[in-house]
């Protein structure tokens, strides 16, 4: 199909883009259009402008801040990639991009449109989530900040209100002695994931003294697994203790039946990925 009759408008700051937004309800930002190109040509969205705001390089960057990373909402899969500075400090999100789509797509796609879209399946939603990120929106109104865990709303549905643009993320460092772990599955490359688990383990004399679990694509957001979190904080990691976690991670998922997977595979699978995140990241943990 093609897209519904809409106006074009490229803006060149923040300012611009926001002051726009404020004058066309239906309007909707065009970053990457990597998910906004096929919701036009299908007609899931109706607007009657698109904010180009590819010419903003405001919103083009990586910086370092606080032992963390802020990234600019317009910068893409591909520089998050290949970014010295996004492994050095978060090799996890490095890991990440790398399995957004093909490498067309990570050209073009940007961080915070990922994050905009919400998802389910997606990678960075997920990362932001485990990270704990902050995201910035800005409207003619004013700026606020939003935590990850209530950015994320429900199926492609993110808090980011009428007349607000995503600027950028703050996403915080890992704590001293902490690793990390990353594992999903996809039909084929670049596929979104069936089901896909991220985890982070810190460890304190040979006890794990704080543990995150996320997941992705057995739910309508990306979500937590907190039981599991909670089950392995003060314990001695071994084989048996990641077991009973991902026991507890498969329960709070919720996954739905479709014709990739059912919801029973998916629970398997946050299970069986789970145990294997929880195994690097304790690795990773004892080399840092």
């Amino acid at each position: 199909m093609k897209p519904p009759e809409f106006e074009y408008l490229a803006v060149r700051t923040t300012d611009e883009a926001v002051s726009q937004l404020a004058k066309h309800k239906t309007a909707k930002i065009l970053a990457g259009g990597q998910s906004l190109t096929p919701m036009l040509n299908f007609r899931l969205v109706h607007p009657d402008m698109l904010i180009d705001i590819n010419p903003v390089k405001e919103l083009d960057f990586i910086k370092e801040q606080n032992g963390g990373v802020r990234i600019g909402a317009l910068t893409r899969h591909r520089l998050i990639e290949s970014s010295k500075l996004v492994h050095d400090k978060l090799p996890i999100l490095a890991v990440a991009a790398n399995e957004v789509g093909h490498l067309a797509i990570r050209t073009r796609g940007t961080f915070g449109g990922s994050l905009a879209h919400a998802d389910p399946a997606a990678e960075f939603p997920m990362i932001a989530l485990l990270l704990d990120a902050q995201i910035k929106a800005r409207s003619a109104s004013g700026e606020r900040t939003i935590k990850a865990k209530d950015f994320l709303v429900s199926y492609l549905q993110s808090a980011v209100a009428e007349g607000e643009l995503v600027t950028e993320v703050y996403l915080p460092g890992l704590p001293a002695h902490s690793g990390w772990g990353f594992h999903e599955l996809c039909r084929r490359p670049g596929d979104f994931a069936i089901a896909a688990v991220a985890a982070i383990v810190t460890m304190d004399g040979g006890k794990i003294s704080d543990a995150r679990i996320s997941m992705a694509g057995v739910g309508a957001t990306a979500l937590r697994a907190p039981a599991a979190e909670t089950l392995l904080k003060g314990k001695a990691p071994d084989a048996a203790l990641f077991k009973q976690a991902a026991e507890k991670a498969a329960e709070a998922s919720d996954p739905s039946n479709d014709v990739h997977a059912s919801s029973d595979f998916r629970r398997h699978l946050v299970n069986e990925l789970t145990q294997r995140a929880l195994k690097d990241a304790v690795e990773r943990a004892a080399k840092a």
